[in-house]
């Protein structure tokens, strides 16, 4: 990837559409906005122009911007054309544009690296910008757009400041000890607030799971015996038929899912292999898999027709939160209708569904607080926080005497922030982290 070429893609999404939007970043990007159009607009202003090919045929008129360097997305020298969204059209202009010498299409991601290259974003905010793109939901969006905008990083810059500072101070100490206006001894100044630090990033790791569900939907299994209603509660959620349902049981082999939006949160629902003992090769594999999703769930929904259900015995080894559903409503007499259970329903009459999203919704998190969307969304935050805290907690638990040792407990947790963030050692996570983009951004 040469980062002195110039890039152009079409950066609006499918064709056809009313208005296509090609985006250009590199030095040529004036020179081919003059070629192509006769002329630069003036910059951040919308001019309408005719688009030319080299041979000087028209090929559309539409708005072309230009934005000159450093003020643009990216950093360098960027321009639009905005044209009609036609296959043809389109075609035409990224042909000519892919006739000027020094220009080349961009790679997946290519805009958002180079605007990280040129300090214009950092990870977290690239990361937030790629996650707004692809969000589903208003809660996904949410997150998304305080990602993006820089909250999260703010804090991170936040931290790192604070532990500089004290490596400053201990350093200070340590060189100039002999100096009037180093303190002699850095416990009062520094310590206390590196403590106050280690439980801020703790407070923060804690809400790591609540922005994995913000980001990646609240994973729900719904389990049981073979007939239960397992797909057909999940037709049903869904309104189309997305699992195969007949009287046969071990129809289901392997896990489906669905995707809901509930109370503007991404909630993903999977259908499972029903849970008893059998001999059949195909479906003992469906069964382990149910068992492997409950492990790995935020909440079961575990449904049974039988009045006589043993609840326990079907949950196994499974121990965190489970919903006890008893299904098929309307066949069930009333006396049956209050025997330990969460909820009741039947898909057919639609008995008790409402209800039983109610119960789903009380398991979603609570975004009430001020600083509620300031949370670690991925595992790589995780892991680097946890290795800024673990080498923070090193640091206090170091004897006075050993100011160098800690002094590099706190040069390791600034390195691990920086990691977060992309401000060191972060090369070999690029290639991933930009090839999850779509061409154009």
């Amino acid at each position: 990837m040469d980062t002195t070429d110039t890039i152009f893609a079409l950066s609006s999404g499918g064709l056809p559409s009313g208005v296509a939007v090609i985006r250009l970043s590199g030095p040529e990007s004036r020179a081919a906005v003059e070629q192509l159009c006769g002329s630069v607009p003036p910059a951040r202003r919308a001019s309408l122009l005719s688009i030319r090919n080299r041979d000087g045929e028209r090929l559309d008129d539409g708005l072309v911007l230009f934005f000159p360097a450093p003020n643009s997305f990216t950093g360098e020298d960027c321009a639009e054309l905005q044209i009609h969204g036609g296959r043809a059209t389109v075609k035409a202009v990224l042909a000519a544009l892919g006739s000027l010498e020094g220009l080349r299409a961009a790679e997946a991601g290519e805009f958002s690296r180079r605007a990280f290259t040129n300090g214009r974003m950092d990870l977290v905010e690239i990361e937030g910008l790629a996650d707004l793109i692809a969000a589903e939901t208003e809660m996904q969006r949410r997150l998304a757009a305080e990602q993006a905008s820089g909250g999260l990083s703010r804090l991170y810059e936040s931290w790192s400041k604070r532990l500089t500072h004290g490596r400053a101070m201990i350093e200070a100490e340590l060189d100039f000890a002999d100096e009037d206006d180093v303190p002699g001894s850095v416990a009062g100044s520094i310590w206390n607030d590196m403590r106050t630090l280690e439980q801020e990033i703790i407070n923060h790791l804690a809400g790591a799971r609540t922005g994995e569900i913000l980001r990646d939907g609240l994973h729900v299994v719904i389990a049981g015996p073979p007939n239960a209603g397992k797909s057909s509660l999940l037709n049903h959620l869904a309104r189309r038929d997305v699992a195969i349902v007949t009287d046969i049981p071990g129809t289901t082999r392997d896990v489906l899912h669905v995707d809901l939006d509930l109370s503007g949160f991404a909630v993903r629902l999977y259908d499972t292999a029903g849970l008893r003992e059998t001999e059949d090769v195909v479906e003992r594999e469906g069964i382990r898999r149910t068992q492997l999703s409950m492990a790995l769930a935020h909440l079961v929904l575990l449904l049974s027709d039988d009045p006589a259900a043993d609840w326990k015995e079907m949950l196994g080894d499974y121990a965190g939160p489970v919903i006890r559903i008893r299904t098929k409503a309307d066949l069930l007499p009333a006396t049956l209708r209050d025997a330990g259970i969460d909820a009741m329903i039947s898909v057919k009459t639609g008995e008790g569904v409402p209800e039983l999203l109610d119960l789903v919704a009380s398991y979603l998190p609570d975004m009430e607080t001020g600083s509620a969307l300031s949370l670690p969304t991925r595992q790589r935050h995780a892991q680097n926080l946890e290795a800024v805290r673990t080498h923070i907690a090193s640091a206090l638990d170091m004897q006075s005497g050993e100011l160098d040792i800690q002094a590099e407990h706190l040069r390791l947790a600034g390195q691990a922030l920086g990691r977060v963030t992309g401000r060191v050692d972060v090369e070999h996570l690029l290639d991933v982290i930009f090839s999850e983009f779509c061409i154009g951004k």
